[in-house]
């Protein structure tokens, strides 16, 4: 049975600090392995975080489980998961960048295989746009997990949206909607919002029509 989007009943935020020793036992981790997860919750948990935070983590988490069967290496998927918001600032432009830096420094200290630790990096780094390669199934699925908070439903969509706002105390409002009304045009031009078979027949629809009524409240025609 699948979650639906926005739902986070597949992890618990008190169930985290297993889940992350379980992954970390999973690909042979050693050395500090609950000190590494406990930084991750810490930053998760930040007071500024008001949707990049511990509950989008578990959502995040969860879709990935539900599309694990379309992922290649699932365990880098759900490294990459863990990590891809892990640096947070209002107004930085390079977060994804500084999360896949502290992904490859921490994964690497924790003596996991090289190759595994680019990968996790590699995808980490895909967060900035959602625009995974064609065939690369393990980008699609962290994309497709991160992005399916747009179908959640109208009032699970609303609470996005204000947690969203909430990160960006540097902008008036003014300048938010503009920023935002952006964002929300570059998805509506995408053929499509959502690469795995199963995420697109769930969520696009949903997704597309919660994105489009939010804009149209931003800009409304004149």
């Amino acid at each position: 049975m699948s979650v639906p989007a926005g739902a986070a009943a597949r992890v618990r935020r008190e169930d985290l600090p297993a889940v992350w020793v379980r992954l970390m036992r999973a690909v042979g981790a050693r050395d500090d392995v609950t000190g590494a997860g406990a930084r991750l919750v810490a930053a998760y948990a930040l007071p500024a975080r008001h949707h990049h935070d511990l509950d989008h983590l578990c959502e995040v988490l969860g879709h990935v489980a539900d599309l694990a069967d379309v992922a290649v290496d699932l365990d880098a998927v759900r490294l990459a998961a863990w990590y891809h918001d892990a640096v947070l600032e209002p107004g930085s432009v390079d977060d994804e960048e500084r999360s896949a830096g502290l992904a490859a420094r921490e994964l690497g200290r924790l003596r996991l295989a090289p190759a595994l630790v680019a990968e996790v990096v590699r995808l980490v780094r895909l967060t900035a746009d959602h625009d995974p390669a064609p065939h690369d199934r393990d980008g699609a699925v962290l994309c497709d997990a991160d992005l399916a908070v747009l179908a959640r439903e109208p009032q699970g969509y609303a609470r996005y949206v204000a947690g969203v706002r909430a990160e960006r105390p540097d902008l008036d409002d003014e300048e938010f909607r503009a920023q935002r009304a952006a964002v929300l045009r570059g998805l509506l031009a995408r053929s499509v919002l959502f690469r795995t078979a199963p995420a697109a027949a769930r969520w696009e629809a949903r997704a597309r029509a919660n994105v489009a009524a939010e804009l149209a409240a931003l800009d409304p025609p004149p």
